[in-house]
């Protein structure tokens, strides 16, 4: 009983820091089951199902407030679903410890976008969607093999390389973590290695983090917003470093 209201807690604080910060909640998920005594590669696969939930219904939501353009992030997403397919050969064939350094180095390179990528443009610019649908690829085929959506990712790459501004890319990296994760979750669960139970447990509570979080993301000033990004990464990794060296 008491395992079941310490994952309730979780899901609802990763729902809000997922609705806030546009990922689809591994990146707080994932080190946290760590913590509590989960080995990487099962919580790689809750993770999986919690970040359907928080995706779908953070995107739904969203749309709703029309943060999110789909019509920008449908080909990415297309990518992403195809590259997770390829996250269960990736996780049977790689160690646990290295599946933890490809972590840290996803939160790493998003940190340092954030941190050298910090003026926001007006002008938006185009990208080929053979170029779109490759990142897709390999965001999705590396981030669900290490329990995260991909969106840790896409949000910097959107701001720094496209000038998408700040809340529309997390809209956008929240709407790419639906295809990666539904993928992603098909292939870990033909492959055996989810923790159902936990999953669902999370996922459902993190539903009600993901409203709070998404009116949060609205209610805070953008420079704000992306500071307490860029803490977020920080923390992250820092753990994750503390566990491979300390």
């Amino acid at each position: 009983m008491l395992e079941i209201i310490e994952l309730l807690f979780l899901g609802a604080a990763v729902g809000t820091l997922s609705g806030f910060f546009g990922v689809g909640g591994g990146t707080i998920l994932v080190p946290a089951l760590l913590l509590m005594g989960y080995d990487m590669k099962v919580a790689i696969g809750i993770s999986v199902v919690q970040m359907v939930f928080s995706s779908i219904y953070g995107s739904y939501l969203n749309l709703k407030k029309g943060t999110l353009d789909t019509k920008m992030v449908a080909m990415i997403g297309a990518g992403g679903f195809a590259g997770a397919l390829l996250s269960p050969y990736i996780i049977q064939t790689l160690p646990t410890e290295v599946l933890e350094w490809i972590f840290l180095s996803f939160v790493l390179f998003a940190l340092a976008r954030m941190f050298f990528k910090t003026k926001e443009h007006q002008d938006e610019r185009s990208a080929h969607p053979i170029i779109l649908l490759s990142i897709g690829v390999v965001l999705g085929a590396f981030a669900i093999s290490i329990g995260v959506g991909g969106s840790i990712l896409l949000v910097p790459i959107l701001v720094g390389f496209l000038h998408v501004p700040l809340k529309k890319a997390v809209s956008a990296g929240l709407f790419f973590v639906v295809f990666s994760s539904l993928s992603g979750f098909i292939g870990l669960s033909i492959a055996g290695g989810i923790d159902y139970q936990s999953g669902v447990i999370i996922g459902l509570a993190s539903l009600v983090g993901v409203a709070g979080g998404i009116w949060l993301k609205h209610h805070v000033h953008d420079t704000h917003h992306r500071l307490a990004l860029m803490l977020f990464y920080i923390s992250v990794a820092s753990y994750i470093l503390y566990r491979l060296v300390g």
